[in-house]
């Protein structure tokens, strides 16, 4: 996509954002605190259920239902089968999500997101007979060099100099805020007129999918409120970078890029609502505890 932005200070300021946003929040992130969720796989097994398979199946359903233009749908499938969004994880945590539990579900995501992005790919061949691939290989090298490496880095750090992560967090969160919010700028004037063209109905998808996910995540978080919290943002919150990677590596049309840019501002707003609610949850809860 030709939008007014250059690609390059795009991808760069992405690249950044991420980056500093990760390894911030793994420098709050323990290494013994992931370990508890192998003593209670429920909460696991459901919300990778809700984010592999429940969100692609809504998005399928949804785009034809609403008898969507064929470029639409694939660029919402594929948002769809891409777990895992980088801020997902920052979103949840500051919504109220359990500080273990999210953490360990974006990890299982998107190291599961090796194995089932080429499945669901395969499976998206039969269903819109095309033709794509991406080999797991190129899905791991993304997510490693996004996401682990940076949050691993992080947690490393905050186990062996606790003390300077401490210090140091506060000052690269408010860094991370200040690169996310110029990052959003750049991806607001670059693809702002993509989204307004995409088409009402399209647009009305991509708002049913995300609210669609938000319940689902919600309904299958389980009894806990943390839980429920983490498990639908990480569900509804979609990873347009995994996306982008096997639309670049089949030529994709234009349009299905057009598309998952849409798809990636409208679900950016549609969770507004959800995080705020959960915000006054939280507070609610933590007001009465004491």
């Amino acid at each position: 996509m030709n939008g007014p932005v250059p690609g390059w200070l795009v991808t760069a300021s992405v690249a950044i954002a991420v980056f500093t946003l990760m390894f911030s929040l793994g420098l709050g992130i323990a290494v013994g605190e992931l370990r508890w969720i192998w003593r209670r796989p429920g909460p696991m097994l459901r919300g990778l259920f809700c984010v592999l398979v429940a969100v692609p199946a809504i998005a399928l359903l949804i785009g034809r239902a609403l008898d969507l233009a064929r470029t639409a749908q694939v660029a919402m499938a594929l948002m769809a089968i891409s777990p895992g969004a980088p801020v997902s994880l920052r979103r949840s945590l500051g919504a109220g999500g359990h500080p273990a539990f999210a953490p360990s579900l974006q990890i299982a995501s998107v190291l599961a997101a090796v194995v089932s992005m080429p499945l669901s790919i395969a499976a998206l061949n039969e269903f819109y007979l095309t033709r794509a691939s991406i080999m797991p290989w190129d899905v791991a090298r993304q997510i490693l060099v996004a996401q682990l490496v940076p949050l691993g880095l992080g947690m490393a750090l905050r186990r062996w100099r606790a003390p300077l992560a401490e210090r140091i967090k506060p000052r690269l969160d408010r860094i991370g805020n200040v690169l996310l919010i110029a990052t959003v700028v750049l991806v607001l004037v670059d693809a702002w007129e993509v989204t307004v063209t995409a088409g009402a109905r399209t647009l009305a998808a991509i708002v049913l999918i995300t609210f669609a996910a938000l319940a689902a995540g919600h309904l299958l978080g389980g009894p806990e409120p943390e839980m429920r919290t983490a498990v639908a943002i990480t569900s509804a919150a979609r990873n347009p970078g995994l996306a982008l990677l096997v639309t670049t590596q089949n030529n994709a049309p234009a349009a299905v890029n057009a598309g998952i840019l849409a798809y990636l501002l409208v679900s950016v707003l549609a969770i507004v609502p959800y995080v705020q609610w959960r915000q006054r949850a939280a507070r609610r809860a933590e007001q009465s505890a004491h």
